[in-house]
């Protein structure tokens, strides 16, 4: 997600960040007391996002679910922390945290594009944040500089599968959503490079 992110102040209630964010002209993450500034993201990054969310959407129009892209605020409390995935799915009603409309929770699938600034924030503290989430069955790792996608698929309680897309020609199974996407599709309009054979 986005280019990150220092600590900007010492210590913020949950409250306190709602109230600021309101008014913020740009926003910030949030996670036990610490703000967390988010710059714009590359044209790859957004070039992903946008492709995805459409894919997403044209997939699951008519069905129960509700797809939402980068400025939508995700809470989870068991672990305080409040984010903006890049991209990710409710059920339908969309559970709202209680005394908010601008809050969800309780999200299906998540995906992130990786940067090089969130890589390790991504793979790390938020991924333990989200698997928090007892409704959360899917996490999407999305590399912008060449086709990988890192799929984890909750198994159990404590168990998630992990599988390696990198082949333009696959179809992309997202079980969560019972529906499917193709790498290349999903990689169209992406400039690749020569940044295409790197490992992630």
């Amino acid at each position: 997600m986005t280019t990150l992110l220092a600590p900007a102040v010492t210590y913020l209630t949950p409250e306190a960040y709602l109230a600021q964010e309101v008014v913020a002209t740009e926003r910030h993450e949030y996670r036990q007391g610490e703000l967390y500034t988010m710059p714009g993201g590359s044209v790859n990054h957004n070039e992903l996002v946008r492709s995805l969310t459409v894919l997403l959407s044209l997939a699951l129009k008519g069905q129960p679910y509700r797809v939402f892209v980068t400025d939508q605020r995700l809470w989870i409390p068991a672990t305080q922390a409040y984010y903006y995935p890049d991209v990710m799915v409710t059920p339908k009603p969309v559970p709202l945290m209680e005394g908010r409309n601008d809050v969800v929770m309780q999200p299906i699938f998540i995906a992130e594009v990786l940067s090089p600034s969130t890589e390790d924030r991504d793979r790390g503290t938020k991924f333990f944040d989200y698997r928090q989430i007892a409704t959360l069955q899917e996490y999407l790792l999305m590399s912008q500089d060449r086709p990988y996608v890192e799929q984890y698929l909750r198994q159990a309680e404590h168990q998630w599968l992990l599988t390696i897309w990198q082949d333009m020609t696959q179809e992309l199974l997202l079980p969560s959503l019972q529906t499917s996407l193709k790498l290349s599709d999903l990689y169209a309009e992406v400039e690749l490079g020569e940044s295409q054979n790197k490992i992630p």
